[in-house]
């Protein structure tokens, strides 16, 4: 039997769908070839990373889990407290990497889960569905011997039937089935907000990854949990919890448009229109934190003197800096 969600569109559901679209595209059209971007996204990286972390108790502040993204010291923090940050950071890079995928697998959910619960698990194996009970507040999710079958179930709606709905309620669908089913011993709730995330991506639907859903849920935690368990105190009827996903979602946009507008309002006259070889670098730099300029030319595929074009006005816009000495400095994102 496969899954099939249980939910109805309401009238207050369809038009928080339509108002998100609305935003969504006012947004898309104001941050195209715009040079804010990276900056924009690495705020997002930083939301995100501190919002879905901190649900789950992780102490860290945000300045302190930007910190630990730049690679700086931090006193008076656990390892584990800088490790659960760092494997989201990684968690969220192997979801970019995996957005043409067109068919998810269990062996995709493992490899994702690895990462993000790696050393900082209380129970269970990273990588590898629950052999144990385990109970989440009031809530006793399905026994071990259930769990493959069941997200066998969500895995075939997954790739057969959600790209028939909305982007805004597939993503919401996926993360509540997962949570109910909790496959994996420890670190469901990081997987769970992860993989909606990653529906929203392969849809397209924040193609510059600049939204962060996740401090939404974080600013009213109580709330959070509550929603999730109100589905199951109504036999597994999904509207309500999509009611409010899509409010999350709808809130997290109005921010975004208000930054998108700040943003722009500060960049003036001064917008650099980048040039897809200038996207690859900045590309390359977010997913390396720093390179030396032999990397540089080597990444992109030019000359030195190439490189160093293309590298001028993004130096200049204060999108790429350059540290160190004449002979062993780096770039690195502004």
């Amino acid at each position: 039997m496969s899954y099939q969600p249980q939910f109805t569109i309401t009238p207050a559901l369809l038009a928080r769908v339509e108002h998100i679209a609305a935003l969504r595209e006012r947004i898309l059209a104001a941050t195209v070839q715009v040079p804010w971007i990276p900056a924009l996204q690495k705020d997002t990286r930083l939301r995100n990373a501190h919002s879905s972390t901190a649900i789950e108790g992780n102490p860290l502040t945000l300045e302190q889990v930007r910190a630990v993204e730049e690679g700086r010291e931090l006193t008076g923090v656990t390892d584990r407290s800088k490790r659960e940050v760092l494997n989201y950071f990684a968690g969220l890079r192997f979801i970019e990497k995996n957005l043409k995928k067109s068919r998810l697998t269990h062996e995709d959910l493992f490899k994702l889960h690895k990462v993000i619960a790696a050393d900082v698990m209380d129970q269970g194996t990273a990588g590898r569905y629950r052999t144990i009970g385990v109970r989440v507040g009031r809530f006793v999710p399905p026994p071990p011997t259930e769990v493959s079958g069941l997200m066998f179930e969500l895995l075939d709606w997954w790739n057969s039937e959600s790209a028939k709905h909305s982007s805004v309620i597939s993503s919401a669908i996926i993360h509540h089935r997962f949570e109910s089913i909790h496959p994996f011993a420890d670190g469901n709730g990081r997987m769970g907000r992860t993989l909606a995330l990653w529906e929203l991506f392969r849809r397209g639907f924040d193609s510059h990854h600049i939204f962060s859903v996740d401090e939404f849920y974080w600013q009213d935690r109580p709330r959070y949990y509550a929603e999730l368990d109100a589905v199951r105190q109504r036999d597994g009827d999904l509207t309500s919890w999509l009611e409010y996903a899509a409010e999350g979602l709808h809130v997290t946009l109005e921010k975004v448009w208000t930054r998108v507008q700040r943003l722009s309002a500060e960049s003036g006259r001064k917008k650099l229109v980048l040039r897809p070889k200038q996207e690859q670098l900045l590309q390359l730099l977010r997913d390396r934190k720093s390179m030396a300029p032999q990397e540089v030319w080597d990444g992109i595929g030019v000359s030195k003197q190439g490189a160093l074009d293309l590298l001028r006005p993004l130096l200049k816009a204060g999108l790429v800096k350059r540290v160190g000495t004449r002979k062993s400095g780096r770039y690195l994102l502004g």
